[in-house]
């Protein structure tokens, strides 16, 4: 009997692909009509594990090395172009905090920044780069990966079917959805992340460059034919698809400190996502005899979930455990 995936967001998947090529036979089940168009659809695609690590456990750091390899050579769609932290003089002591807290990076003066991004020159007299991080395109990343999971003889893709109407019972499953699974994951909660994208010929980015912001960071990631994705905010909300005034005006705000000439972009999409997250905002695998859920995966789906996916196999095959992801956290203990 094949192993069910539930969920074809970029946990679900990761997850396929991993046990597929594992050999084992792979049935996913999705509801939508096609991959990745949950909240993978909004993510931003930085797959920034040294610059996440700063305001993260240790753990974001160990699963994101793991991932930027998928990424970068089992499916090879990144561009490992680093990434850039910067911020305006008034929020200068806010990058030295960050210095003091990360690792993995170097310092720039403002030389070595336009020497990197000229379109920065003159913009900033310090920044952070990061030379091992990469970015991608989420929405290119989901149709590459489905297209490889078709490819394979031992796996069925199975879109606008709802999971719960599935007669044929399977060996395993693996419940990779999400928000929706709070049906069974009542401790999951939404957290929404609102962002847009712009248009423009004025300005060009090699890399995605961090803004520090006040009350969260900032990324703009460049999409390639003058497009910019700009992004994100995090709501403890549950809220899908409307994005706010106030995110606009900070989201707006945080392109046109980073260049004056986003002020003449056109907003072409404006979109809101809403991920799951546990307590702590780590994720977890959570296990019901022969049944895994992968999920909490905040705000660093594509960051983690190709870790994730590997070690769903081994439990699979070899009965591992993995207390880095297994274990309750204190706060989950708690409640408990």
């Amino acid at each position: 009997m094949p192993i069910r995936v539930i969920g074809a967001g970029v946990a679900g998947l990761t997850v396929a692909f991993e046990c597929a090529r594992a050999g084992l036979d792979v049935e996913v089940v999705e509801r939508r009509e096609g991959p990745g168009l949950g909240c993978s659809y909004f993510a931003g695609g930085m797959l920034a594990p040294w610059c996440e690590a700063e305001g993260t456990e240790k753990l974001v750091l160990h699963l994101g090395l793991e991932s930027l390899q998928f990424w970068t050579k089992t499916i090879p769609v990144a561009k490992q172009h680093g990434s850039l932290l910067v911020a305006p003089a008034r929020d200068r002591p806010e990058l030295a905090r960050f210095a003091r807290r990360a690792s993995g990076f170097e310092r720039l003066d403002s030389t070595k920044i336009a020497a990197l991004e000229p379109d920065l020159e003159r913009r900033f007299d310090e920044a952070l780069f990061f030379p091992s991080e990469a970015h991608l395109d989420p929405r290119a990343a989901m149709d590459v990966l489905a297209a490889r999971l078709a490819s394979f003889d031992n796996v069925a893709l199975r879109f606008g079917v709802d999971a719960a109407q599935m007669l044929k019972s399977s060996d395993w499953t693996i419940d990779c959805r999400g928000l929706a699974a709070q049906d069974a994951l009542p401790d999951l909660r939404g957290v929404k992340g609102e962002m847009l994208v712009l248009a423009t010929r004025e300005i060009t980015l090699s890399r995605p460059v961090q803004l520090l912001h006040p009350r969260h960071p900032v990324y703009i990631v460049p999409r390639g034919d003058g497009r910019f994705m700009v992004g994100a905010t995090m709501v403890e909300n549950a809220e899908p698809g409307r994005i706010t005034a106030r995110a606009m005006l900070e989201l707006l705000g945080a392109a046109y400190c980073l260049h004056p000439a986003f002020a003449e972009a056109e907003i072409v999409e404006t979109g809101a996502g809403v991920r799951p997250a546990f307590p702590g905002n780590l994720p977890r695998i959570r296990r019901d005899g022969r049944k895994l859920y992968v999920n909490g995966l905040y705000r660093h789906g594509f960051l983690l979930a190709p870790a994730l996916a590997r070690r769903v196999v081994q439990i699979i095959r070899k009965d591992a455990y993995f207390p880095e992801v297994m274990d309750a956290n204190p706060c989950e203990r708690q409640s408990a």
